[in-house]
C-alpha cells in the first residue's frame, strides 16, 4: 500500500485528531465523574486509578509510556493532569495516536505506534547522487518513522535543488506499508530545469555601467558555455550578498550617499528563466577637504598624531583611509602607553562643492577592560590560531576598533566560511567578554590540471594543499608540473605564527629538469630553501633566506658539420664551446644567504581604482658550495583603471643583475633568460648566442624588460567573459664573463628589443585563456621571434 500526505492538509488532520482526542478525553472524565450532569466543576475533580494499563504497544514497552504519563498507581490525578499525561505521550513522537481514557479505578492508556522505517529510497534524482540527498536527510533506516521530520527532509532537499538553481523542483515524500508495522520511505523528486538569471540589469546608475557593476557581483548572467557556469542561477541569499558588496563598491569610491533601494527578481511564465534587477541610487562623489586633528585630552599634543596621518585634501573619499588613519593614531597611543584613547572623526559634509571635511578628535575613552576572549566553533582549528589574530589579550584595555580588525584577520584567514566576532558585558560594568563564533570550512584540495602554452607545450599538472595542517595554522603543499619541455616536483611548508609571533617560517624542497627543443643541452637543478618574513608596515614585508642547490648540464649533443672547403671535407664540431666548458665543471653547488623587501598597496585597498607592487632582493652565494656571486633583483607593478573602471592600464618593470665574486664564472644555468617576460620572441629567443648557425642561446648576466599593457572591453556580452588587449614590450639580455666562442666575439652588448601586438582574453568556466598576436619591430638577426602565443590552464 502507497500513501501520501500533504503538508497542509497533515496539519490540519493533526490539529483536528488533537482536539477530538481532547473532547473524548473530557468526555471520557466525565462519564467516570459521579455527577450525572457535565458542568464546568467537573475541572476541579481528583482522580485515583488503582490500575494503569497499556493497550496497544508492540515495540514501545508499557514502563516506557507510564513513564511519559507520569501517572503512579493511587496517585491523585486532576482532569488537567491527564490532558498533561496524553501531552507529554503525544509529543515523545512514538506513537501515531493517543488515547487516555479513566474507566471507572482503571486508567487505559492506547496507543497506536509509528511504524518503523525499512529502507529509504529516492526516485527521479539524477543532478544529485543519492548518497548526497542522504546527508540531507533525518530520518533513518531502523528508526521511527516521522510524518513531520520526513516533511522537513523533502524541503531540505527542495532547498538543495532551489540553491542549485532548480527552483521549480518538488519532492514530494511517500510510504509503502510492509510487514510488521514497517515502511519504505520514498522520495519522490522532480528536479525540472535548472532557472538561469537570464539578464542582470541595474536601473540609476550614470557613473558606471551595467557591465562594470556586473563584475562586482558575485551573481552572474548565464551566458555562453551556461551549464559549466556555477553562479548564475539565481539564489536569494547570493542577492544579500550582492546588496552589500555592491555598496561597499561604490562607497569606496566617493558616494557616500549610495542606496541599493530594491533588488527584484522575477521568474519567466514557463520557469526555466529569471530576470534580476536592481534599483540604486548612486549620489554625487565626494572627495576629502580639509583635514584637522584637535586634542580633548590634556597632555596629550595633536600635532603628534596629525604627524602619523596618511591622507590628504583631494583624495577620493573611502572610508576604508579614514579608519586606516585612525588605527594608525590608536595605534601611537599604544606606543605611547596611553590607554583608553580613542580618535573620533568629526565629519561636516561641503555640499556645494561636493568635498567631506574631517576633524580627528583625540578623546578619552570609557575605561573598560577585556575580561576574556571565548572561542566557539572551530572543532579542527586550535584556539591558538585564532587566538592569536588578537592583538588584545585578557586584561588589556577595550577597543571596539582592534576588536574589529582582528575580525577581519580572523576572515582572511581563509580556514573559515565565516566569523562573527562580538563583545558582551562581562562579570562587572567595567569588563567585557570578547565571543569568537566561526564555521569552519575544508582547507585542503587535490588537484590535476591541464596546461598548454606555445613556448612550453601540453602540460599535466598535480598538485596537494592544506591551509590549516593539523589545525595549527600551518600550511603544506606538494605539487608536480610537468610539460614537454620541463619538469617541476616541489614540497613547502609553512609556519604562519612562528614562535606565536607574526613571523612566517617556510621550508622548501624542489628539483627542476629541463629539456629545450632550441636548446642542444638540457639542464637540472635541485635544492633546498628556508626563509623568515615579517612585517614592516601595514603595506610592507621583509623575508630572509637560505638556498641550497646543485645544478648541471647534461645530454650535451655533439652534432658535427662537415667543411665543404676542405679536400677531403673535414667534420667539425658545431657544439659551442662555452656550453662545453661549462659543462666540463660538472655539478656545481651553491650555497647563499638573501632578503626580499615587498611593498604591495593593494593590501588596504584604500584607493580601488589603482594599486602598486614593488618588490627588490638580494642573494649573495659563497657560504659554502662552488660559486660566488651576488644577484640583484627588481619587479615593479603600477595599474590603473578609467574611463568609469572600463579600462585598465598596467606598466611592469623587471631587472636583475648576477655578478661573479669567484673563479667558476657563471654557468647557462645561473643566467638570465627573458622566458615568459617578453612577448614575440622564443623563450631562448633573445640574447647572447654562439656556435655555428648560432644554435645555442647562451642567456645574460644582466636583463630589464618593460611591457605596457591594457585590457578593455570588445562590446560582447560581459558574461562571455572575453576582453581584449594590447601591449607594447621593450627588453633585453645583456653581458657574459666568457666571450670567447665558435664564430669568434660574441654578441653580449645592451642591445633593447621591441614587440607590439594584440591580446584577446577569455576568462572560461574550465580556465583563463589569453592569445597573444605579437610582432617584433626591433631585433637582431640572430634572435627567434615569435608570432603567436597561447596559454590555457585548467583545474579538475
Amino acid at each position: 500500500m502507497v500513501s501520501s500526505f500533504n503538508r497542509k492538509d497533515r496539519r490540519a488532520a493533526e490539529r483536528n485528531k488533537r482536539a477530538g482526542r481532547a473532547l473524548a478525553a473530557v468526555v471520557f472524565l466525565g462519564a467516570a465523574g459521579t455527577s450525572p450532569l457535565w458542568t464546568p466543576v467537573a475541572y476541579a475533580q481528583s482522580y485515583a486509578f488503582s490500575t494503569v494499563r497499556v493497550e496497544g504497544n508492540q515495540r514501545v514497552d508499557a514502563s516506557t509510556v507510564l513513564s511519559f504519563a507520569g501517572i503512579a498507581k493511587g496517585q491523585q490525578v486532576s482532569a488537567g493532569g491527564l490532558n498533561d499525561a496524553y501531552q507529554r505521550i503525544n509529543g515523545s513522537g512514538l506513537f501515531e495516536t493517543v488515547e487516555v481514557i479513566p474507566q471507572g479505578s482503571t486508567l487505559v492508556i492506547k496507543v497506536k505506534e509509528y511504524p518503523f522505517i525499512n529502507i529509504i529510497n529516492f526516485e527521479g534524482n539524477k543532478r544529485l547522487k543519492d548518497e548526497d540527498l542522504v546527508k540531507l536527510i533525518k530520518s533513518q533506516s531502523s528508526r521511527v518513522f516521522s510524518p513531520s521530520m520526513a516533511e522537513a527532509d523533502a524541503a531540505a532537499i527542495a532547498e538543495m535543488y532551489r540553491v542549485r538553481g532548480r527552483i521549480a523542483a518538488t519532492v514530494e515524500p511517500r510510504v509503502i506499508r510492509r510487514a510488521d508495522n514497517r515502511v519504505d520511505l520514498v522520495f519522490e523528486v522532480t528536479e525540472g530545469k535548472v532557472v538561469e538569471i537570464e539578464r542582470l540589469s541595474f536601473v540609476g546608475n550614470r557613473d558606471f555601467s551595467d557591465r562594470r557593476l556586473r563584475q562586482v557581483l558575485e551573481t552572474k548572467q548565464a551566458g555562453f558555455l551556461r551549464q559549466l557556469i556555477q553562479r548564475d542561477t539565481l539564489v536569494t541569499e547570493r542577492l544579500e550578498l550582492d546588496k552589500q558588496v555592491l555598496t561597499e563598491f561604490y562607497r569606496s569610491r566617493g558616494y557616500i550617499d549610495f542606496q541599493v533601494l530594491d533588488v527584484s527578481a522575477e521568474v519567466s511564465r514557463e520557469r526555466d528563466a529569471s530576470f534580476v534587477t536592481f534599483t540604486i541610487r548612486e549620489g554625487q562623489q565626494y572627495d576629502i577637504g580639509t583635514i584637522s586633528t584637535v586634542s580633548e585630552v590634556q597632555g596629550i599634543d595633536a600635532a603628534e598624531f596629525a604627524a602619523v596621518q596618511k591622507i590628504k585634501t583631494g583624495q577620493t573619499w573611502n572610508p576604508a583611509l579614514i579608519d586606516n588613519n585612525i588605527a594608525r593614531m590608536e595605534n601611537l597611543a599604544l606606543k605611547k602607553g596611553l590607554n583608553f584613547i580613542r580618535v573620533e572623526p568629526r565629519i561636516t559634509r561641503d555640499d556645494r562643492n561636493q568635498r567631506v571635511n574631517i576633524q580627528f578628535a583625540v578623546v578619552r575613552g570609557e575605561k573598560i577592560f577585556v575580561e576574556r576572549i571565548d572561542i566557539e566553533g572551530n572543532a579542527t582549528t586550535l584556539d591558538q590560531v585564532v587566538r592569536r589574530q588578537f592583538r588584545t589579550v585578557e586584561g588589556d584595555p577595550f577597543n571596539p576598533r582592534e576588536i574589529r580588525q582582528s575580525a577581519e584577520r580572523i576572515r582572511a584567514l581563509g580556514f573559515f566560511s565565516d566569523a562573527r566576532v562580538n563583545a558582551e558585558p562581562g562579570s562587572s560594568p567595567d569588563q567585557v567578554v570578547v565571543n569568537v563564533d566561526v564555521d569552519e570550512k575544508p582547507t585542503g584540495s587535490l588537484g590535476f590540471g591541464l596546461s598548454y602554452s606555445a613556448d612550453g607545450g601540453a602540460g599535466i599538472t598535480v598538485n596537494f594543499s592544506e591551509a590549516n595542517f593539523l589545525g595549527r595554522g600551518q600550511s603544506i603543499g606538494f605539487n608536480v608540473a610537468t610539460t614537454e619541455d620541463n619538469q617541476n616536483s616541489s614540497f613547502t611548508f609553512t609556519e604562519r605564527g612562528f614562535l606565536g609571533r607574526d613571523l612566517s617560517l617556510s621550508f622548501g624542497i624542489f628539483y627542476r629538469t629541463s629539456d629545450y627543443d632550441n636548446a642542444l643541452y638540457n639542464t637540472r637543478n635541485g635544492g633546498l630553501s628556508l626563509s623568515l618574513g615579517f612585517p614592516l608596515g601595514e603595506q610592507s614585508r621583509l623575508s630572509l633566506r637560505y638556498n641550497y642547490s646543485r645544478n648541471s648540464l647534461f645530454d650535451l649533443q655533439d652534432d658535427v658539420a662537415a667543411d665543404p672547403t676542405a679536400t677531403p671535407p673535414v667534420a667539425e664540431d658545431i657544439r659551442s664551446p662555452i656550453i662545453r666548458r661549462e659543462a666540463n665543471q660538472g655539478s656545481l653547488a651553491s650555497s647563499s644567504i638573501g632578503y626580499s623587501y615587498e611593498y604591495d598597496s593593494r593590501i588596504t585597498g584604500l584607493d580601488p581604482t589603482r594599486g602598486m607592487l614593488l618588490r627588490f632582493g638580494q642573494d649573495i652565494g659563497g657560504l659554502g658550495g662552488d660559486t660566488k656571486f651576488l644577484t640583484t633583483s627588481l619587479f615593479a607593478m603600477g595599474e590603473r583603471r578609467v574611463w568609469s573602471e572600463e579600462v585598465t592600464l598596467r606598466v611592469i618593470a623587471e631587472a636583475g643583475h648576477i655578478h661573479d665574486l669567484g673563479d667558476t664564472g657563471t654557468r647557462v644555468t645561473d643566467r638570465f633568460f627573458l622566458r615568459g617576460k617578453m612577448r614575440g620572441f622564443e623563450p631562448n629567443g633573445i640574447g647572447p648566442r654562439d656556435g655555428t648557425g648560432l644554435e645555442d642561446a647562451l642567456g645574460g648576466n644582466a636583463f630589464a624588460v618593460v611591457r605596457f599593457e591594457s585590457e578593455f572591453p570588445l562590446g560582447l556580452p560581459e558574461e562571455y567573459g572575453i576582453m581584449g588587449g594590447a601591449f607594447l614590450d621593450i627588453g633585453s639580455v645583456w653581458s657574459l664573463s666568457d666571450r670567447a666562442g665558435l664564430a669568434g666575439e660574441i654578441d653580449d652588448g645592451l642591445k633593447p628589443r621591441v614587440a607590439v601586438g594584440l591580446s584577446v582574453l577569455w576568462d572560461t568556466p574550465i580556465g583563463p585563456l589569453r592569445f597573444n598576436f605579437a610582432k617584433a619591430l626591433k631585433k637582431e638577426d640572430y634572435d627567434r621571434t615569435q608570432s603567436f602565443d597561447l596559454t590555457v590552464s585548467t583545474k579538475f
